[in-house]
């Protein structure tokens, strides 16, 4: 077993598994919720409030913080957790993503991808040792290599290229990182199996990538588009490929429902913009679905967004939270940010604790249940 990831349980009835995960700025309890932190801030939050609501580690990204303020800043100003102001772990995704899905013009090259920045225009260059450079300076405790993400749908050749460049940017990012001292120091670095829809694929690229003994692995290229089944699918044919004593990441989603069950797969690691963002439109997650505070039913509604959930926002009813939202006031966001990110937060805390005493599978199972109910009841009109 490695030293920094510690496996502790594992369910018997599906494959959630119960660990630790030891970084250079505390130790991370899994599975667990990451709150997205994209360009040094979880929109609409302190790191008081990111500490209150119970997160142990948040996200920040590569692409945009190296163009703006730009990772050299961030290094002479002592790091990205100084910077910040947050002392806890920090995982920054490579920025492959974003240049896929935002920079104008890319050019995807075997050595790397050519790109025009979406802020002004400026001609960038995105490889493993751009990708690697920039993490060290920003201090990264997890830092992902840099992937080639296909879309959906795609070829089977497009994806066979794309898993075959994103197996060598990896090995030659564990290069980087092993001369440069950043893993000998106690920094991590995750690799991620692409394969789109391919299950051979997806095999192919989780046990190259395996081979490679690198702290941790993420399945990346789920949730761009894809329906929700395809997604499992997708996340189903990966995990069983993936060493057992390294922490596994599924990139960029999802909603309540599909977080446990991929727990139920195997993943340990989630994030999301979903919950903040909707927060910021007046959405708001619950036990029996979500809720928009926006309805007009809510206009003189004295209950708290739910009775089951409790955090600094659940003290104010929805009629004033409602009042916040539809009057544009900022107050609105943080607090239904905040409820928003605890909810997340506090239903990996619950898979904890069930995968610990034994009961994950019919746990998880109520739960969406419950969940899928009250949605349709408040899509009708209920509620």
């Amino acid at each position: 077993m490695p030293e920094h990831f510690q496996l502790l349980k594992t369910d018997t009835a599906t494959a959630a598994r119960r660990g630790r995960l030891k970084t250079r700025h505390g130790v991370v309890d899994t599975p667990i919720f990451m709150p997205v932190g994209t360009q040094g801030t979880v929109k609409a939050l302190t790191p008081a409030h990111i500490k209150e609501i119970g997160a142990q580690i948040i996200l920040g990204n590569t692409y945009h913080l190296n163009l703006r303020p730009t990772s050299e800043l961030v290094k002479e100003l002592g790091g990205l957790h100084r910077f910040m102001g947050w002392d806890g772990p920090i995982l920054t995704d490579s920025g492959g993503f974003q240049v896929f899905s935002l920079a104008k013009l890319r050019d995807i090259r075997d050595d790397g991808v050519a790109f025009q920045s979406h802020l002004d225009g400026a001609k960038l260059f995105l490889g493993p040792r751009e990708v690697m450079t920039i993490q060290a300076n920003l201090g990264s405790d997890i830092a992902m290599v840099l992937d080639e993400c296909p879309p959906w749908p795609c070829t089977r050749e497009e994806c066979a290229r794309a898993v075959e460049r994103s197996l060598r940017w990896a090995k030659q990012c564990k290069e980087i990182a092993t001369d440069n001292g950043f893993l000998a120091n106690g920094h991590h670095v995750f690799a991620i199996a692409q394969g789109s829809t391919f299950d051979d694929l997806r095999r192919e690229a989780a046990e190259s990538l395996a081979a490679l003994d690198l702290p941790g692995y993420a399945v990346g290229g789920v949730s761009v588009g894809e329906p929700e089944p395809e997604m499992l699918k997708q996340v189903a044919a990966t995990t069983p490929f993936m060493p057992a004593d390294k922490p596994r990441y599924t990139m960029g989603l999802g909603t309540p429902p599909q977080i446990l069950k991929m727990i139920a797969l195997g993943v340990d690691m989630f994030d999301c913009v979903l919950p903040s963002r909707v927060a910021r439109n007046g959405l708001v997650f619950t036990p029996d679905g979500p809720m928009n505070l926006r309805n007009e039913k809510y206009r003189a509604d004295p209950r708290p967004i739910s009775e089951d959930v409790h955090n600094y926002t659940t003290q104010f009813s929805r009629a004033y939270l409602r009042h916040l939202t539809i009057a544009g006031e900022m107050l609105s966001g943080t607090l239904l940010t905040i409820h928003n990110l605890h909810f997340f937060i506090d239903l990996t805390a619950q898979a904890r604790a069930h995968i610990e005493a034994g009961d994950y599978d019919s746990w998880h199972r109520a739960w969406i249940a419950r969940y899928e109910a009250g949605a349709a009841e408040r899509l009708a009109g209920g509620r």
